[in-house]
């Protein structure tokens, strides 16, 4: 079961971290990279967008 890992900064400055282990959400958040930063988070590497940071384990 792959789970897509999310870290952001609150306004207060707080970090976050959300996991993501349902596929359709997974298929959904997928669905907003572009090209390029799709293959790169599919090879498991961190791809970061607007301040976010986002993981896909296997």
């Amino acid at each position: 079961m792959a789970t897509l890992i999310r870290k952001y900064k609150l306004p207060s400055g707080q970090m976050k971290e959300d996991r993501i282990i349902d596929e359709e959400r997974i298929e959904r958040y997928l669905g907003m990279f572009d090209r390029n930063d799709l293959k790169q988070i599919q090879a498991g590497q961190k791809v970061t967008i607007d301040k976010d940071e986002w993981q896909l384990l296997p």
